[in-house]
């Protein structure tokens, strides 16, 4: 089959703003494929339904609970043949729409060209809890691979009958179903012919196996790069429709403060200003964007420090005091307890006890956090940069006191989220105004705002301690992780006796925890748990005189962990030496989102003392990849960003104020640091396809402490490495 550039309507041009209705009707008709145990064996019907149920599964959503029920709602095959994919997921630069259109064009056995993809659109597409976790591939691409199965076994059937030629002499070909010989043919677009198919399936739809791909396993043209290199690509503030306001809302100085006052009276005497004023809302609303900043420079307001607010005497440099000065209990894990940890301190020719620590950490997206809302009859239309449309439909049909189907939520493209989009008052905000005015309304964050209500990554802290005996065998594990979560902790070396005890999630708000609001980031806690086992593997081996790859291969059984650090290192070309060699080589690896990587960095220090990078290799095990192409710039992206957390993200605050309010004083990497990144998927086709959005950024940090380590015999424990950390740790 030709490999052409999947068609996609995620945009959402209002110009070619659908309902489920008029969506069919624009297809022409089309066969809906209904998966019913009480459905007809055979059948047709000219009517169209009238709304395609969304499938919301019991147990908390797609993904979670299990695939809806109805599957018809994840796919179409029009009257032309073509065929539409439906997702709850979004696209935030990922490159899961190419992906799943190559899933779902496998199964059909069309070609990509023909398969157009419709993203986060609660009127179009089946209930999803939301794009996080690496689970746009690994599981709701699972599941629609069994779908387009499904609905390809139904079409044969009807093509056995209509062609008279049983359905194993059939074969498939871009929406072509013919004889072996050729000799009789129908197509999709025949089979279609504007109706529905009450057909319900007998028996199990196969998927294809490895060697029947023709499409998955193949490189892909991303479906939005050109869109997105032309500027033809739409953001949510990129959206404009007629009598729209701007909102500029007041904003409080400082978390845990509130509002105890307002006076809007002079801003309300400007020209084309509209003022909301709500007991917690105060907003200045106007056509031009600049006015309503003016106005809302005019509004005098006071606000008063809650009983709530966190103290003004932590900041960066004391929170982590503050954080295990106020611990929840402890909860260990399943399956992280096994032995015993005196017994293994015992067992110890040799113990050692280390903390490791990362302060906040911003998701700083190109794009900040926006939402258009735009009332329509008794209903709301949302445009919303966001990762979870339809928890956020919920959320604002709450608010407004509508059914949920009252309140229609696009997300158009994303630009970037990171775990930081799966929330946002913008939205809220957006639809109170909205309502307020009667108008469409924007609610677009300036990047001040994005800091200031972001929901950071949060600061954390990992108490390790371990124990290897006389033969350099691990006998002890004791792992304590505080408010980073377990994500990515799991212990894949050889630990007989080992615990792992979990203090507080990451999103804990308050003077007795994070004085702002924190959570999700790339990988949620990966990349704090990561830095902290693998650099606590090199300090033992160091101690051991070790090299660092032999103390990890000597200590591990797991088959996977293997896999990815052999084969990191062959590509590397790496010659064992215990650290620290001089030559600046470190080694880590990880576990994230069903994913193996190994990664070994060489670093370097420039002349102010700073870190500079400059190779990175990375062997990554994510069982049957998708798209080869997209799954090696996911590794690549992840390791790039990866070094804003190693090497300098790093938020200032005082209590509840945040001091970091721009790109000036919050280093991204640039360009000028990206170092030669040889970044590849290893061979493992025995294992269904796993995540590829996050995995590869987690074991970055600890690969770079630890070359730091070998270049120059200095352990850091707290990351970002700035050199101003450097310079304290060689005074000890």
């Amino acid at each position: 089959m030709e490999d052409k550039s999947v068609a996609t309507n995620n945009a959402h041009d209002p110009a070619h703003d659908l309902s489920r209705r008029n969506f069919m009707q624009s297809l022409g008709g089309g066969v809906v494929i209904l998966f019913s145990a009480t459905a007809p064996k055979a059948g047709f019907a000219q009517e169209q339904p009238k709304q395609q149920p969304k499938g919301k599964p019991a147990g908390g959503g797609f993904g979670m609970g299990g695939p809806p029920p109805d599957l018809n709602a994840y796919l179409r095959i029009g009257e032309d043949g073509k065929v539409t994919v439906f997702s709850g997921k979004i696209e935030q630069g990922q490159g899961n729409t190419t992906a799943l259109a190559q899933m779902a064009a496998e199964e059909l056995c069309v070609s990509l060209a023909s398969v157009t993809m419709v993203m986060g659109d609660t009127a179009l597409c089946p209930w999803d809890m939301g794009t996080f976790g690496s689970m746009s591939v690994r599981v709701f691409g699972a599941q629609l691979r069994s779908a387009a199965a499904e609905a390809r076994t139904i079409l044969l059937e009807m093509a056995a009958e209509w062609l008279s030629v049983p359905p194993v002499q059939l074969q498939i070909d871009d929406g072509v179903i013919s004889a072996v010989d050729k000799s009789k043919t129908v197509t999709f677009a025949e089979l279609a012919k504007g109706q529905k198919i009450t057909r319900a399936l007998e028996g199990k739809a196969v998927t294809h196996t490895l060697a029947e791909f023709s499409v998955m396993g193949r490189d892909a043209v991303r479906v939005d790069a050109v869109a997105k290199v032309t500027g033809a690509a739409k953001f949510t503030a990129d959206y404009s429709f007629p009598g729209m306001l701007h909102a500029k809302i007041v904003r409080p100085p400082a978390h845990g403060a509130k509002l105890k006052a307002a006076d809007a009276s002079e801003a309300e005497k400007m020209p084309g200003v509209t003022v909301v004023r709500e007991p917690d809302l105060v907003a200045a609303l106007a056509a031009d964007p600049e006015v309503a900043t003016a106005a809302r420079a005019k509004i005098k307001v006071e606000y008063e420090l809650s009983s709530g607010a966190a103290p003004e005497t932590v900041d960066e440099k004391t929170i982590f005091d503050h954080l295990l000065g106020n611990l929840p209990k402890p909860q260990i894990p399943a399956n992280e307890k096994s032995g015993d940890l005196a017994e293994g301190e015992k067992a110890s020719a040799e113990v050692f006890e280390h903390s490791w620590r990362n302060g906040y950490g911003a998701h700083a997206p190109m794009e900040p956090h926006a939402a258009l809302a735009k009332p329509e009859g008794d209903g709301m239309t949302m445009y919303i940069s966001t990762q979870t449309p339809f928890p956020a439909q919920n959320q604002v049909a709450g608010l407004l006191k509508l059914p949920p189907e009252k309140v229609r939520v696009i997300a158009p493209f994303v630009g970037g989220g990171f775990g930081g989009k799966s929330s946002g008052d913008q939205s809220n905000e957006a639809a109170r105004l909205a309502k307020a005015t009667g108008k469409p309304v924007l609610v677009a964050y300036t990047r001040e705002e994005e800091f200031f209500y972001d929901a950071f990554r949060p600061a954390a802290i990992v108490k390790i301690k371990s124990g290897v005996d006389a033969g350099g065998k691990l006998t002890l594990w004791s792992y304590d992780v505080y408010y980073a979560g377990n994500r990515s902790a799991e212990m894949f070396y050889d630990a007989p006796h080992k615990q792992q005890q979990v203090y507080g999630g990451p999103m804990s708000f308050g003077p007795n925890a994070h004085p702002f609001q924190t959570g999700s980031w790339r990988a949620p806690g990966a990349n704090l748990n990561n830095f902290a086992r693998e650099s606590q593997i090199d300090v033992m081996a160091a101690k051991l005189k070790a090299d660092p790859l032999d103390f990890r291969l000597k200590n591990t059984s797991d088959k996977r962990a293997r896999a990815v650090l052999e084969a990191a290192a062959e590509r590397f070309g790496y010659k064992p030496a215990p650290a620290p060699s001089g030559r600046g080589i470190g080694i880590a690896c990880g576990i994230d989102a069903g994913s193996y990587v190994a990664e070994i960095a060489q670093v370097a220090l420039d002349a102010k003392g700073a870190v500079v990078v400059k190779k990175v290799v990375a062997a990554q095990d994510m069982g049957v990849v998708v798209n080869p192409a997209g799954a090696k710039m996911q590794m690549e992206g992840c390791i790039m960003m990866g070094l804003g957390y190693t090497l300098s993200e790093e938020l200032r605050f005082k209590g509840g104020r945040i001091l970091t309010t721009n790109f000036h004083d919050y280093k991204l990497p640039r360009f000028s640091w990206l170092p030669e990144i040889d970044a590849f998927p290893i061979k493992h086709d025995d294992l269904e396809p796993q995540g590829g959005g996050e995995p590869a950024i987690c074991p970055i940090g600890a690969a770079v402490a630890n070359a730091l380590f070998d270049l120059e015999g200095v352990r850091l424990h707290e990351m970002p490495f700035t050199p101003e950390r450097i310079k304290a740790a060689r005074k000890g």
